[in-house]
């Protein structure tokens, strides 16, 4: 089969196209040939010590797509079933899914909007529902909104009943994350919206905020929170590991500050998101409510050239591979 493969190399990622053999489900997984897979920031930033130099490894987060094949310790999927899921070597035309891990495709759903779904949105619930505590009438503060977890959170937000306010850098951008239920925008790139979040939200600050930018903006995030509010740490596109903490904001206001890394979970910590997510957002998926944001679709030879589209900054939502058209 053909699949692309990843290498680091002095803190530089390298991908390249492989003859390779089609993988063996394991005990609990399902095999999935894949119709899709989405593109996620995180596997391609290099410089920010999450990847070494290593042997080069198959490459791609999520996928969707018919399980072709199961492990013999899977039940509750059957043969032809459409299914998502963060996929072990999305970026190839077969792919393996740990069976906890895979979530039915909706029958309203392609498999192009099937593949923006699986990471995003389990982090966005991790970050909103399981850790943020966020619930209708609360106020919700996106930095960098634009990105594929910007938009979920956005999304999921509203559904949620929160007030959604949403920074970046484009006007443009504004305009259409206020299409996807964004109430207010804040047109920046730099860490000084804390004082225009407490005017939006008439002192109050917010509830929950998402950093999806890094170190540069952390003390600002801290800022715009309100009386036990929380910041997530989810994104350093900036490239800035470390932040600046204010102390006695943190101990005055009752702060809490929480990271949503995957590295060092359990597989059942992990499945539990699943489970949750499964529970509670799908059905808003199923329904119309959401649907995933894709912002370009790249056939399946094209992968550099959309790793190159999704480090211009130039996308609103997800950049996804069709594997098969």
């Amino acid at each position: 089969m053909k699949a692309w493969w990843m290498t680091i190399v002095n803190g530089q990622p390298t991908i390249e196209q492989r003859e390779t053999a089609q993988p063996v489900p394991g005990d609990h997984d399902v095999l999935v040939e894949v119709h899709a897979a989405s593109l996620n920031r995180g596997e391609f930033i290099a410089g920010v010590g999450l990847h070494g130099n290593a042997t080069a490894r198959p490459a791609g987060i999520d996928a969707a797509g018919v399980i072709v094949a199961l492990g013999a310790q899977v039940s509750g999927f059957a043969l032809g079933d459409r299914v998502m899921g963060r996929a072990q070597g999305g970026f190839a035309q077969f792919a393996r899914i740990h069976h906890a891990e895979a979530i039915t495709v909706p029958a309203s759903t392609d498999f192009i909007h099937a593949a923006a779904f699986p990471l995003v949105f389990a982090v966005t619930f991790d970050m909103l529902v399981e850790q943020g505590g966020l619930r209708s009438g609360g106020t919700l503060l996106v930095t960098g909104a634009s990105s594929g977890v910007g938009v979920a959170c956005v999304q999921l937000g509203k559904a949620l009943g929160a007030t959604v306010i949403g920074t970046s850098g484009s006007a443009a951008k504004l305009e259409r994350l206020s299409k996807l239920g964004m109430d207010h925008g804040i047109l920046t790139r730099k860490a000084d919206f804390a004082a225009e979040v407490h005017r939006i939200t008439q002192g109050r600050g917010a509830n929950l905020v998402i950093d999806n930018v890094g170190g540069t903006v952390f003390a600002e995030c801290m800022r715009a929170c309100g009386f036990q509010g929380r910041v997530a740490m989810v994104g350093y596109v900036d490239r800035t590991m470390e932040a600046t903490i204010d102390i006695g904001l943190l101990h005055e206001q009752r702060l809490v500050l929480f990271g949503v890394s995957n590295k060092l979970r359990s597989a059942e910590q992990r499945a539990q998101t699943i489970r949750g997510l499964t529970a509670q957002v799908l059905p808003l998926v199923a329904n119309g409510s959401i649907v995933p944001a894709v912002d370009r679709v790249f056939d399946f030879n094209d992968l550099p050239a959309a790793v190159d589209y999704m480090r211009s900054d130039a996308q609103l939502g997800k950049v996804v591979i069709a594997v098969r058209r």
